[in-house]
C-alpha cells in the first residue's frame, strides 16, 4: 500500500472512530501517535540515558546482579502523566501505546548512545495465564517499538515466567523480592553466549523483577545485560 494510500485510509479511521491523547484525553492530529504534541513536550523525563552506569535507578542492581547500564524514559508518579499512560497500556486494551512509547523512548535514548553495543532486546515475559487474560504483553509491546527505530532484534521466547503469583503494586521492596524469587526460567537463548541483551519493562520501583531477570539471564556465558524501561518510580 502507498503511503498516500495509508495515510488517506488513517485519515477515514479517524473520522470514523477519533483517537485520543492517552494523558489528556483530547483528539490526536494524523501525525500524533499515542499523546499529542503538548503532552509529550511536558511528560517528566529523567535524562537518566545520559548517565547509565550511576543513577538512582542503576544504583537499585548495586550488589544484586550484573546489570551493566539502566535508564528509563520518565519519572513514575501515583496520578501523574507516566501513570496514565502505563494503566492504559496494562489495563484499558493499549497495546498501540506500547509500540507508539517504544519508538519515543528508542527516539531519544539513541541520541545519548543509549543502545551502543546492544544485541538484542529481550522484553520482560507475563505468565501465560495473565497474558491471555490481557491478550499481549505490554513489555513486548515497548521492545517492538524500540526495534522499529533502532532495527536491534527482539527475543520474546528468551525468557520464561513460570506463572502468575500477586501483583508487585501494593508490596514491600523485601516482599516485591520474594515475589519474584525463581519465577523466570531461561528459554531460547541460543546464540546469545557473549552478547549484550536489553531487557526492557513497563515500571521500575524497586528493581525486584528486573533483577530476578537478570540472574537468570546470568546464567549464560559471557552475557551482558542492560536495562531500560518506560517508566521509573520516584523515591
Amino acid at each position: 500500500m502507498s503511503m498516500t494510500m495509508l495515510s488517506l485510509w488513517t485519515r477515514i479511521l479517524d473520522l470514523i472512530s477519533p483517537r485520543s491523547c492517552a494523558v489528556c484525553g483530547n483528539r490526536l492530529s494524523i501525525t500524533e501517535h499515542a499523546v499529542c504534541t503538548s503532552c509529550y513536550l511536558h511528560l517528566p523525563r529523567t535524562t537518566y540515558q545520559f548517565t547509565p552506569y550511576d543513577n538512582p535507578m542503576t544504583q537499585l542492581f548495586w550488589g544484586l546482579s550484573t546489570v551493566n547500564r539502566a535508564a528509563a524514559l520518565l519519572f513514575y508518579e501515583p496520578h501523574g502523566e507516566a501513570a496514565q499512560l502505563v494503566y492504559d497500556l496494562k489495563y484499558a486494551d493499549r497495546p498501540d501505546i506500547g509500540e507508539d512509547m517504544g519508538r519515543m523512548m528508542a527516539e531519544e535514548m539513541r541520541m545519548a548512545g543509549y543502545f551502543d553495543g546492544i544485541d538484542a532486546v529481550i522484553p520482560v515475559p507475563l505468565s501465560p495465564k495473565r497474558k491471555r487474560q490481557r491478550g499481549y504483553n505490554q513489555s513486548e509491546m515497548l521492545a517492538r517499538g524500540i526495534s522499529e527505530v533502532t532495527g536491534i532484534p527482539v527475543l520474546p521466547k528468551a525468557l520464561r515466567r513460570k506463572h502468575f503469583r500477586q501483583s508487585q503494586t501494593t508490596l514491600m521492596r523485601h516482599q516485591r523480592q520474594e515475589n519474584v524469587a525463581d519465577l523466570f526460567i531461561l528459554g531460547d537463548t541460543n546464540g546469545l553466549e557473549g552478547k549484550h541483551v536489553l531487557l526492557v519493562d513497563d515500571v521500575c520501583t524497586t528493581g525486584a523483577t528486573l533483577t530476578a531477570c537478570a540472574r537468570v539471564l546470568d546464567t549464560v556465558p559471557r552475557l551482558c545485560v542492560s536495562v531500560l524501561t518506560l517508566a521509573f518510580t520516584k523515591s
